[in-house]
């Protein structure tokens, strides 16, 4: 693909090239060979672009650089290379198949573009809708709906009554709508397990990764909202609801009845209490826990969370401890003597 074809493609105006040189594929700085293209997005490094073998790089719009080399000029420099490794790294196209060990329930209604792998199990009432793609060693339980496009990967359990949208990916040994943590205790104090009937609904073009948790509710539903990104080892308790846009990094977990907003970024294992509200656009830091509603827009963090600002003055705070301590007992020594004969 020619530079100025790529350039269009991704948005860029093409500076500083002499010729309209073939770029082959895309890397980092440090990787980026001839025919390749890269990205500065973090100015720390800025000298990396000096070095790097690539034959084009993208730079923001007020980026400056003094080597000569193609430069793609454009306003989010990473969204750009995104999109130049969606263009050389294209998704496969599906060869629709049943394999012949798969088990299938003959009132499972399959569209006719579908591929199911080896030893998957589709249960009663399934519905799975054109370009769908079940991997091998996938249990799809009863009364289970999956949406057109919907890439399931091996060793994932979907369990009775989930709904996935279209476009969704689920990574490799993720169980969607496992029974939530139900109990109430008894005249003689022994759990009683509280049936769980409700469902999980999975809307469009959200990503699930690898052994992941949600579970299904009581009664009504959890629910995952559109362009959600779920990433692994995460547990989401019943009757959640997560809303459009929100990323959940590496180990969260929420609490069972946790409403969390459009466009939240939940941090690594950040953990949210049960039946709280997560306001839109909030940001929790990692390893930070909340028990009460945080309202839109905060960025919170410590445990207990509490405001991000508040948070570093009194972590910045907790370090000089030792010398504040040295502080005051240098001033008690001083002032002692005063109060001794005032006393007197």
């Amino acid at each position: 693909m020619k530079l100025s074809e790529l350039a269009k493609l991704t948005g860029a105006t093409v500076e500083g090239a002499t010729d309209d040189v073939e770029i082959v594929g895309a890397a980092g700085l440090d990787e980026a060979g001839e025919g390749q293209v890269t990205f500065l997005a973090n100015p720390r490094y800025t000298p990396r672009v000096n070095t790097t073998r690539a034959s084009a790089v993208y730079l923001s719009e007020e980026a400056k650089t003094d080597r000569e080399i193609a430069v793609l000029r454009v306003k989010d420099p990473y969204l750009a290379y995104t999109r130049a490794l969606r263009i050389f790294n294209p998704e496969a196209e599906l060869e629709p198949f049943i394999h012949p060990s798969a088990v299938i329930d003959p009132t499972a209604r399959i569209a006719a573009r579908v591929a199911i792998g080896a030893r998957s199990v589709i249960g009663r009432n399934v519905f799975i809708g054109d370009d769908v793609c079940i991997h091998p060693n996938v249990t799809v339980y009863n009364d289970v709906t999956i949406g057109r496009g919907s890439v399931i990967h091996s060793g994932v359990a979907l369990r009775e009554r989930t709904v996935i949208g279209e476009r969704v990916i689920i990574h490799n040994n993720t169980v969607i709508g496992c029974d939530g943590f139900g109990y109430a205790k008894d005249e003689e104090k022994r759990w009683l397990k509280i049936p769980q009937s409700g469902r999980v609904v999975i809307e469009d073009d959200v990503e699930i990764g690898a052994a992941t948790t949600i579970d299904r509710a009581s009664v009504g539903e959890s629910r995952i909202g559109r362009g959600s990104k779920i990433d692994n080892l995460v547990q989401i308790g019943h009757s959640c609801t997560v809303g459009e846009d929100t990323l959940l990094c590496a180990q969260v977990g929420l609490a069972g009845s946790s409403h969390i907003g459009n466009r939240v970024i939940l941090a690594g294992q950040a953990g949210v209490a049960g039946h709280l509200t997560i306001g839109d656009d909030v940001v929790l830091t990692a390893k930070s826990a909340t028990s009460h509603d945080i309202p839109a827009g905060k960025v919170i963090s410590g445990i207990p969370a509490f405001d991000n600002k508040d948070w570093l003055r009194s972590t910045a705070a907790f370090r000089r401890l030792g010398e504040m301590q040295r502080t005051l007992r240098d001033l008690e020594r001083r002032i002692k003597p005063l109060i001794d004969a005032d006393e007197r």
